[in-house]
C-alpha cells in the first residue's frame, strides 16, 4: 500500500535537504557529542562506547530529521548542536587535559 501523497514532501529541495540533514547533520551531531564527552571524561571508555551508541544516536537523529516539517529548521538545529559540542570539545581540551 503506497503512502498518502499529501504526507510526502513536494519540493525536491526540501527532500534533498532532509536527506542530507539526516545523513550528514545527524552524523556530525553524533560524533561531536561523543567527542565532547571524550574531552571531559575518560577518552578510551567514551570512544569504545561510541562504536555502539554513536550509531544508535545517529539513527535517532535521522528519524527526527524526517519527522521535521521544515528541512531548513532541522539543519539549523543540527548546525547549532554541532557548534555547541565543538565548543565543549575545545573547552574540554583546554581546561581538562587530564582526560586526554
Amino acid at each position: 500500500m503506497p503512502a498518502n501523497p499529501k504526507y510526502l514532501t513536494q519540493s525536491s529541495w526540501q527532500r534533498f535537504a532532509k536527506i542530507t540533514a539526516a545523513i550528514l547533520g545527524g552524523y556530525f551531531v553524533s560524533v561531536t557529542f561523543h567527542l565532547a564527552l571524550a574531552a571531559w571524561f575518560g577518552r578510551a571508555n567514551i570512544l569504545m562506547t561510541m562504536a555502539f551508541s554513536g550509531f544508535i544516536v545517529w539513527v535517532a537523529l535521522m528519524v527526527i530529521a524526517f519527522l521535521a516539517k521544515s528541512a531548513w529548521k532541522i539543519w539549523t538545529i543540527y548546525i547549532f548542536l554541532t557548534l555547541v559540542f565543538s565548543l565543549l570539545i575545545y573547552l574540554g581540551q583546554t581546561y581538562n587535559p587530564i582526560a586526554q
